[in-house]
């Protein structure tokens, strides 16, 4: 079957906006909510604004839609209705609340509960967003529709710890936290294939609803995916955020910024906890789909050994593109007497102690390797800049986060706020704050552009994290070091071959060199490692990840993708965590032959409804 036309978008074209409304103080939020007299399958224009937008998480359309205006979203809603049959409607009133952007806009959410009827028959949740009408009524601005779980089986958000100790050797587990008895078991009904955050979310999820599942972990040891990187290695958003499923991975005795080492121990710990099937020292080689028994044959190097596994379902975790490096490819290298390195590669400049440094790049990764090399007493660190960066505060971006990731909040609510808006709407909440904060401190940034950095001072973190996936600083404290001349910025030029001594430019300078690290990023085909998986007939099946389309939706991402058993997972530690739920959700489903059903673009028909 092949795949769906799904084109990308930059995130700025996505319609949209915020209410420009400012509530009077004395607003009754549970008055606002009661005034609505609403039921599901009863939903009109009428009761729409006009400028409203549907965000459905795998509730009513079985994947991730985002529709807009009322004359597109009603037509979508009574046909899904109508499929799915939704009741028990109950709008939670005494739970409306009314959010504030400042003085510039303002509405009330009321949120809801309901169930569908239809097999399989769900429980879901959902949030109207309200807005003043100028008839006096209110209107929906934004409806938020979420799938819960599936009636009768566990909670895809909860899973009992055990107290069984975690065996490295040991094989497949249940739900009751019991080996199945078997040294090298071969079928299972899920392979996750990545032990990092996303593959550790989803087989947590897997587990909960008692589905059958390995992860492959390519590493000897959990947490190696962060613990092999280099020294200063470390997340750039709040601890809060960045929990596994089921628990509070990273409590308050962890530093604020988890270091690369916190990470490790604190996936350690959970897969220990939960006593999550992992294989470690594992790779997935090769596999086969077999049309009739729908079900995969794998080919898997296991501690050195082959062996051939089976499952219906595989859920690529590996990262974009595999985490495959690019790195440019100047002339003349082995003309150079120092070394050049990836940052996948580099771990620890003190080795080069009073000898002369170069960055290739200016994004996270770029800073930290710089502000690394600086500590380490290098003589000389430079950064070459190739495009203007986003800069963007840690402080702005903590001040956003910590609105939902606190400790008096649950995750598993800070998530549902966060990621089930139209992401239209999440940009320009995201604009509007962060773009506040930068305006307050304009000598910040004037102080790094005097430095000769090219500045992006008012960016779209949207458009670097769902565009680009990454690109931009989280200025953890090297901006200031850039500013003050510690460490030293080359942008006039681009680098154009390799000398004995360092590199040449455009320009016709020469930087001197000992260590050259480029922090380039990484390849981001999904379908070229799909290619290299299970051949040229699956990655024509299947959509590329990342990047989103028309309707602001990832590309690619934790829905059906044009493969009936091959799904993709990743993203921030944010999607690893909330949307591993929605894939573990549809393959219960599936695994109990009640599939839900998914409405695309083409309606019922749509190929990714396979």
């Amino acid at each position: 079957m092949p795949k769906s036309s799904v084109h990308q978008v930059p995130v700025s074209s996505l319609p949209g906006s915020l209410p420009s409304i400012n509530m009077p103080l004395d607003t009754d939020p549970k008055l606002v909510a009661s005034s609505i007299p609403l039921n599901l399958e009863g939903l009109n224009e009428s009761n729409l604004a006009q400028e409203a937008l549907w965000r459905d998480s795998f509730a009513l359309t079985g994947t991730l839609r985002t529709l807009y205006s009322p004359a597109c979203i009603i037509p979508v809603w009574r046909e899904v209705c109508n499929r799915r049959s939704p009741t028990s409607f109950e709008l939670k009133i005494q739970s409306a609340n009314i959010v504030r952007i400042g003085e510039l806009a303002s509405w009330v959410d009321a949120p809801f509960t309901f169930k569908t009827a239809s097999t399989p028959r769900t429980t879901c949740s959902g949030i109207f967003s309200l807005v003043p009408a100028s008839s006096g009524t209110w209107k929906i601005w934004v409806i938020r529709t979420i799938l819960e779980q599936l009636d009768g089986e566990n909670d895809v958000d909860k899973l009992r710890a055990c107290e069984q100790p975690f065996n490295r050797t040991m094989s497949t587990l249940n739900a009751n936290c019991t080996a199945n008895g078997e040294d090298n078991p071969s079928s299972f009904d899920v392979v996750i294939v990545g032990g990092g955050q996303a593959g550790l979310s989803v087989a947590g999820r897997m587990k909960a609803l008692d589905i059958s599942y390995v992860v492959m972990e390519k590493n000897q040891e959990v947490g190696d995916n962060w613990k092999l990187r280099y020294g200063s290695a470390r997340l750039h958003t709040i601890r809060q955020y960045s929990h596994l499923p089921f628990n509070r991975t990273f409590p308050s005795h962890y530093q604020e910024w988890l270091t690369k080492d916190d990470l490790a121990q604190g996936y350690k710990d959970w897969v220990k906890t939960y006593n999550i099937n992992i294989w470690l020292s594992t790779r997935l080689l090769c596999g086969k789909w077999d049309h009739t028994s729908r079900r995969w044959t794998l080919q898997v190097q296991r501690d050195g050994s082959h062996h051939e596994i089976s499952s219906s379902y595989v859920i690529l975790a590996v990262g974009a593109g595999g985490q495959i490096a690019v790195m440019p490819d100047y002339p003349d290298r082995d003309h150079f007497k120092g070394t050049v390195l990836h940052s996948a590669e580099y771990t620890d400049p003190s080795s080069f102690k009073e000898k002369n440094g170069i960055v290739v790049g200016t994004a996270n990764t770029a800073h930290d390797v710089a502000e690394d090399m600086l500590v380490a007493g290098l003589a000389s660190v430079t950064m070459v800049q190739r495009s203007p960066t986003y800069v963007l505060p840690y402080e702005y971006y903590q001040r956003v986060q910590e609105l939902l990731y606190n400790e008096n909040v649950s995750t598993d609510y800070a998530d549902r706020m966060s990621f089930s808006n139209p992401l239209s709407i999440s940009r320009l909440l995201a604009l509007t704050c962060l773009h506040a904060a930068a305006r307050e401190e304009p000598e910040r940034f004037d102080a790094l552009e005097a430095s000769g950095f090219k500045l992006e001072r008012y960016g779209d973190i949207t458009h670097y994290i769902y565009e680009r996936m990454g690109g931009h600083y989280m200025d953890v404290g090297a901006s200031k070091k850039i500013a003050d001349g510690l460490i030293k910025i080359k942008t006039d030029a681009l680098p154009v071959r390799y000398t004995p001594n360092g590199l040449k430019f455009e320009d016709g300078e020469e930087l001197p060199a000992d260590l050259i690290v480029f922090a380039t990023g990484f390849e981001r085909s999904m379908t070229r490692v799909v290619r290299q998986f299970f051949g040229e007939d699956v990655a024509q099946q299947v959509n590329d990840f990342w990047g989103v389309d028309e309707e602001g939706e990832l590309i690619g991402a934790f829905k059906p993708n044009g493969h009936p058993g091959l799904w993709y997972h990743g993203g921030t530690l944010g999607h690893a965590r909330y949307c591993s739920r929605f894939i573990a959700l549809s393959i219960r489903a599936m695994l109990n032959e009640s599939p839900i059903p998914v409405y695309g673009r083409n309606g019922y028909d749509d190929p990714f409804n396979v």
